[in-house]
């Protein structure tokens, strides 16, 4: 029997103009095993999840786009979700590993290295978040995540969830998959200090290994951002660079995002009916 479903909710502008949503429930295992809620460990689980669910979207509102609509298999997801999370290895961690080693023996000891490739580390990030930005299907995407976060914050405020009140919410988000890309980027540097100054081979292998744990430390530092006011100056920086990740959506944007999240909020009864207004 499915305990505690949580539901998950795709709204996709069709080519004719109309609104095409696509809603299901889903438990999470977060739910099924207690084990996996330690701390730490529940922060890879929660991005596997989010990596699965965000690929199937973007997928599936192609599909539509394109007029296919032909759902993904479990495979299927899994394939793409370890190609996302290899080529973000690749270029976020294994480049700079390797970059870094040109200079290495310049570095007076390890803890100013890993700073360093730290620091080069989020230059890469950055640079990458910028030139994707300026590709036009790539800056729509970003919209919508803009109206995503809007849609979110009108929610949380207790707001109507009509187009109107929507879109004079913030299109920043302080528990944004960006922010968290950002942390995840500073508590490497602290956990890689800790692994010394091994040969390259080495260096790229012990830091692609500990990124589950640097992931799920990072998972538990949002989270207390989230519900601690005296961490949020801790938060900032995720949500300057959430700058980059979003864009000021138009009202058909806006509408497809508060499409999906009424999906939601309705089939989990968490929200009163004046909320539901236009």
């Amino acid at each position: 029997m499915m305990r505690s479903p949580r539901w998950t909710s795709v709204a996709v502008r069709t080519p004719d103009g109309a609104i095409a949503a696509f809603t299901e429930a889903r438990v999470s295992p977060l739910v099924r095993y207690r084990w996996l809620r330690l701390p730490v460990l529940r922060g890879v689980i929660v991005l596997y999840e989010a990596l699965a669910i965000g690929i199937r979207a973007l997928l599936r509102s192609a599909g539509v786009a394109a007029g296919a609509n032909q759902p993904l298999t479990p495979r299927q997801v899994g394939g793409m979700v370890a190609g996302g999370l290899g080529l973000a290895v690749g270029l976020f961690f294994v480049l700079p590993a390797v970059l870094i080693r040109l200079v290495d023996r310049y570095m007076g000891d390890v803890y100013t290295l890993n700073l360093a490739e730290g620091a080069l580390r989020v230059a890469v990030l950055v640079s990458y978040l910028a030139v994707i930005g300026r590709v036009p299907d790539m800056a729509r995407v970003f919209a919508y995540h803009g109206a995503e976060h809007k849609a979110v914050n009108a929610y949380e405020a207790g707001a109507s969830l009509g187009v109107g009140p929507v879109r004079t919410f913030s299109r920043y988000h302080l528990r944004c998959g960006t922010s968290f890309v950002l942390v995840v980027m500073i508590v490497a540097i602290i956990v890689f200090s800790f692994l010394g100054r091994p040969p390259l081979p080495l260096r790229i292998v012990s830091r692609v290994a500990v990124i589950p744990f640097v992931a799920g430390i990072s998972y538990e530092v949002i989270r207390a951002g989230g519900r601690h006011r005296w961490l949020r100056p801790l938060m900032q920086p995720g949500l300057w660079l959430q700058r980059l990740t979003t864009r000021e959506p138009d009202d058909r944007q806006v509408e497809v995002a508060v499409r999906a999240l009424r999906e939601v909020v309705e089939r989990e009864g968490q929200i009163p009916s004046f909320i539901m207004s236009a």
